[in-house]
């Protein structure tokens, strides 16, 4: 390997997915102010896939500058329904109020990897998945936010398909990777291209 990978995320699943593709690398999570980021982005008028991309590169430029020789990953998801940003839930009933929302309808969840090398971006990309809720009940809402609460108090829409939330969605159109906030196969990609990996 010519060059170390650091993932510029303390995600557990990017973690996980990196992992289970045998990809070699290193942990170093950024501290930035995202929520302030996110405001001002928004504030700007930002599209919901412009605050995504501008988060992931926020975070691999902070690692790059410590890391100059490393190629550093940095990634980020936003929910966007019907033109507007959905964040992370701050509390149950927060959660409760997003799931109400969705319910029913479709949304997008944009997932964007930038990778940095010495402190400039060389790479990018935003993944995009459609993803229809079905009609649930307020019952069963109720006694998924109770049951799943630890789980999903930091997922932006309150769910994670890879778990119960399977159960509030009749079909979604895109890579399940991208719904994982990862794309995947383009990192692949890039990494074999670059020497990163062997393909």
């Amino acid at each position: 390997m010519s060059q170390s990978l650091i993932l510029a995320s303390g995600s557990s699943i990017r973690q996980t997915l990196l992992a289970n593709a045998k990809v070699p690398f290193e942990i170093n999570v950024p501290l930035i102010d995202e929520d302030s980021i996110k405001e001002a982005l928004i504030a700007e008028g930002a599209y919901p896939r412009d605050v995504a991309d501008a988060l992931a590169e926020g975070k691999a430029r902070k690692i790059s500058m410590k890391f100059p020789d490393a190629i550093v990953l940095g990634c980020d998801q936003v929910l966007s329904f019907k033109g507007r940003l959905i964040s992370k839930p701050k509390d149950q009933d927060e959660v409760r109020a997003q799931l109400a929302e969705l319910n029913g309808e479709r949304h997008k969840l944009l997932s964007a990897a930038v990778i940095y090398e010495a402190g400039e971006p060389k790479w990018r990309h935003i993944g995009e998945v459609r993803l229809q809720m079905k009609t649930n009940s307020d019952a069963y809402l109720d006694d998924y936010v109770t049951r799943n609460w630890d789980s999903i108090r930091h997922s932006v829409g309150g769910y994670k398909l890879e778990e119960e939330g399977a159960r509030l969605f009749a079909r979604i159109d895109g890579d399940y990777f991208n719904v994982l906030g990862l794309p995947l196969f383009e990192i692949l990609g890039y990494l074999a291209q670059r020497g990163v990996i062997s393909s």
